[in-house]
């Protein structure tokens, strides 16, 4: 079993975080899964894609759900049968999903130099070299970009621009957390944003603080 992390951020909303710790074999070995997700899972060619697309399944059914339960629409978005939401994410040897009443995103990043160099793509850089040193700036901007990223999930909304539609108030690492807005089609959402940290990865999630769906 390698369920990482598991949070309930309110009655109706629920985090599960998979380490990939298992080989692929292993984990096609405790996987069920129907033609559909076999269909899928052949068309991924690298062998941790393929541990990802079933981490996530596994996350499913330490969630509750059967593996029918989950299913994609023609965008890939993925949706569960019933009235509740869903969000996936991976990355490397990490996969999660949110569950909740209300639509919400959730993003999984690794901190990498990379990010200081495609920064000025999605966030005005300048805002955060008042920071001590590159650790920190890279530190806070993979999570400004996992915020955004959750956020876009979670609003679905195509034409959506992280640089000019959703920005991320600034906050301080301790507090864990901070508000979001997203500016568009003559709307503004607010939404709270939650972030954690854990062995050089940081995972954001996102519920919207208000009523004012874009759906």
């Amino acid at each position: 079993m390698a369920l990482y992390k598991r949070i309930t951020v309110n009655s109706d909303t629920e985090i599960l975080i998979w380490k990939l710790k298992e080989s692929l074999a292993e984990l096609l070995k405790k996987t069920e899964l129907s033609s559909v997700c076999e269909n899928r899972l052949a068309l991924l060619k690298s062998e941790i894609h393929r541990k990802q697309f079933l981490g996530i399944r596994q996350l499913i059914k330490t969630a509750g759900y059967e593996n029918g339960d989950l299913y994609y629409d023609e965008k890939g978005k993925p949706h569960l049968k019933g009235d509740k939401y869903i969000s996936v994410t991976h990355s490397y040897d990490f996969a999660g999903i949110i569950i909740s009443s209300q639509p919400a995103g959730i993003d999984i990043e690794k901190k990498r130099d990379k990010i200081l160099r495609i920064a000025n793509k999605f966030t005005p850089l300048i805002e955060y070299r008042t920071l001590a040193n590159d650790e920190a700036v890279i530190r806070k901007l993979t999570i400004v970009w996992g915020a955004k990223e959750a956020i876009y999930k979670a609003m679905d909304h195509p034409g959506i621009s992280f640089l000019k539609h959703i920005y991320v108030e600034d906050f301080d690492f301790e507090d864990k957390k901070t508000i979001a807005k997203v500016n568009f089609d003559n709307k503004i959402s607010t939404f709270e944003t939650n972030f954690l940290e854990f062995e050089g990865f940081a995972c954001v999630y996102a519920l919207y603080s208000d009523s004012n769906f874009l759906q």
